[in-house]
């Protein structure tokens, strides 16, 4: 009874909002980058959007280790991807301003890819080495301004909850420019809305995001890379559920 209560209320009071809220959202910021200071108005819209939604959907959020971060410091964050509801928890309730590095493919997302173009967010570009190099270039240019850089080094939602192996990127970047990453880990978001169920009723799930301690730059180089890569999967890996613990492959990374 109480999930066709809850599934109602999805399709009739929390999709409606959603959706108006969502293309509010991307006409705010796309206007609001266009004419004024892109940092405020590429963060804080989207940062209100990804409150909204979780909070109508009437999903329970506990974030742990906000302590860690400094202020005024620029991070790479870094983090497990169980789920499209990673986006709402980091964006809705980390409390810093940043920039995605996100799939090319959500260009394509009506409004969405709009305002993700207008604000300056980082499209990853696989398709040659010249679009590898741009993103990169975009990439470190974000960090040299000062923003914080929020990155999933899987590349790909999870099918199984697990995680799978991290690319090297946003390590390379990080030791480049000798910038403290900050592992995080995402639980919930996979009991929420598996990627296996497409476009779907969501499960009401506790989300919870665990702030690790920064990993501050230990030098420069591929050994360098390799070393705060690792630390950052087994901080991230021993913070999720025993269900959820090791690693199982993703095809689609």
């Amino acid at each position: 009874m109480k999930t066709f209560v809850y599934r109602l209320y999805q399709l009739l009071v929390a999709a409606p909002l959603i959706i108006v809220a969502t293309i509010l959202t991307a006409v705010v910021t796309t206007i609001g980058c266009t004419v004024g200071n892109g940092h405020f108005w590429g963060y804080w819209p989207g940062r209100i959007w990804a409150w909204f939604i979780c909070r109508v959907l009437l999903i329970p959020v506990k974030v742990e280790g906000r302590e860690h971060l400094e202020p005024g410091t620029s991070y790479v964050f870094v983090a497990n991807h169980q789920g499209a509801f990673d986006i709402f928890l980091v964006y809705g309730f980390l409390n810093r301003n940043f920039k995605w590095m996100m799939k090319q493919s959500l260009r394509r997302v009506p409004f969405v890819g709009l305002a993700c173009k207008a604000s300056h967010q980082v499209f990853v570009n696989k398709t040659s080495k010249s679009g590898i190099a741009n993103t990169y270039s975009e990439a470190r240019n974000i960090l040299k301004s000062g923003m914080s850089l929020m990155v999933f080094p899987e590349g790909a939602r999870t099918f199984t909850g697990h995680m799978g192996f991290f690319r090297r990127g946003a390590f390379a970047l990080a030791d480049e420019l000798q910038l403290p990453v900050v592992p995080m880990t995402i639980n919930g978001s996979f009991d929420i809305l598996p990627r296996t169920r497409g476009v779907n009723f969501v499960r009401r799930c506790p989300l919870t995001l665990t702030i690790h301690q920064p990993i501050p730059p230990k030098g420069n180089g591929a050994e360098d890379i390799r070393q705060t890569m690792e630390q950052s999967y087994d901080a991230i890996m021993a913070a999720l559920p025993e269900d959820y613990q090791g690693y199982v492959e993703n095809k689609d990374q």
